[in-house]
């Protein structure tokens, strides 16, 4: 399941599936690396359900620059991310194909221009990522997130943390987000309301994920025979 712990002659035309999050804020209660975290467990339930995929080393560092005023942040910009996913996925035309999982928004401009590039080439890669909540007052750091990490890794969780960010439309902070970042809009670092969260809420939106997955990835690979 996990490509790092197999040999080359193991290695047998896998769908090669790589976890896409980054090292950024997710306010006071979560940790740096929430959607590195959530994008490795969807890539791992999904090679549980489907065989012939197997799990790339994530990528943990990529495009967090609105989060830079926050310590703890790593970001290697849009320009740097996209070419790195060109790249890696260029390195692996031994797979039958490859699913990027990405649990980070900010990295959507960067692989967009990536699969472009690479569907240009005529490499298989599917882009996936999940889909936005409601209307996108729960956009970073808030009761999705804090319920999928008190799911999966309760244990990084601080929850005696845990406070109301900004609750307003994403719609209506996105212009300034993108002119001054996160920290001018949400001095906590959170896009929404994570004190309500709680681990059945985050198993089940956690298994509609995977879902989610699995069907897009059965639907690119039956497009392609």
């Amino acid at each position: 399941m996990r490509l790092s712990e197999t040999t080359w002659s193991e290695v047998d035309h896998p769908v090669l599936c790589v976890p896409v999050g980054s090292c950024e804020q997710h306010g006071p209660h979560l940790p740096l690396a929430t959607d590195t975290i959530i994008a490795d467990a969807l890539a791992h339930h999904l090679a549980a359900r489907r065989p012939a995929v197997m799990v790339a080393p994530a990528i943990a560092v990529s495009a967090s620059g609105e989060h830079a005023d926050f310590p703890g942040t790593l970001s290697i910009g849009t320009d740097v991310m996209s070419a790195l996913v060109v790249e890696l996925v260029r390195s692996a035309d031994w797979a039958a194909g490859v699913v990027l999982v990405n649990g980070h928004g900010g990295n959507r401009a960067a692989i967009d221009r990536a699969a472009a590039v690479l569907h240009g080439e005529g490499r298989h890669v599917l882009a996936w990522w999940p889909r936005p909540a409601g209307d996108g007052v729960d956009a970073h750091a808030g009761h999705v997130e804090t319920s999928l990490l008190l799911h999966l890794l309760p244990e990084l969780v601080r929850a005696d943390r845990a406070e109301v960010g900004v609750t307003a439309p994403l719609a209506d902070l996105a212009g300034r987000l993108r002119s001054s970042g996160v920290r001018a809009v949400s001095p906590n670092g959170i896009l929404g309301d994570p004190t309500r969260a709680d681990a059945a809420t985050g198993h089940e939106l956690f298994e509609r994920l995977v879902d989610d997955l699995t069907g897009a990835v059965d639907a690119w690979a039956g497009a392609r025979r």
